[in-house]
């Protein structure tokens, strides 16, 4: 079941997130390449950067915390046992899920009243709902990864400086 998540993960958010940074690289390229030497840069490039730039980030989320690749503090974790740092990540996870779950709703609530108001860009007049409930659906997806990790017990990441088995001695 996890192998499935993690496919489905990197094929859609990772492959969004992907496309979006690659298509940031070329709208920067031909915007300096237009105003170096034609004068003239991309119309509205500021606000498809802008957009980008919440699709490389907020597809990003849940990729990051289905790895576990997110900051962590880690300083007290040799002087933990195995038990209680498995009973810290299921409570850090619950409290990530709640946060990441409120945030997307506070997004929903944003998008729908963008949508109400008919908010736009200023210069394409692209409409502003889309991105945030986008936006409200990558946070959701971030809070359910959280909610899985909870009930079930998160892979460590490859660079994880402890091994899986509860063997190792501390220092």
């Amino acid at each position: 079941m996890l192998k499935t998540i993690d496919r489905a993960l990197r094929w859609s958010t990772g492959l969004m997130a992907a496309m979006a940074l690659f298509s940031l690289m070329w709208l920067t390229l031909v915007d300096v390449t237009g105003r170096k030497f034609f004068s003239n840069s991309v119309p509205g490039g500021l606000e498809i950067t802008e957009i980008l730039m919440v699709i490389v980030i907020f597809g990003a989320l849940p990729m990051v915390s289905w790895r576990g690749e997110h900051v962590v503090f880690d300083t007290l974790d040799s002087f933990i046992p195995d038990w209680l740092r498995d009973i810290q990540a299921r409570v850090v996870h619950l409290i990530c899920a709640a946060t990441f779950g409120w945030l997307g709703r506070l997004m929903l609530l944003r998008a729908e009243r963008f949508a109400e108001y008919g908010d736009t860009t200023v210069h394409l007049q692209l409409s502003i709902a889309p991105v945030a409930w986008l936006m409200a659906a990558l946070l959701l997806l971030t809070g359910l990864v959280h909610l899985l990790f909870v009930f079930v017990k998160a892979p460590l990441p490859e660079h994880h400086p402890f091994p899986a088995t509860a063997d190792r001695t501390a220092p």
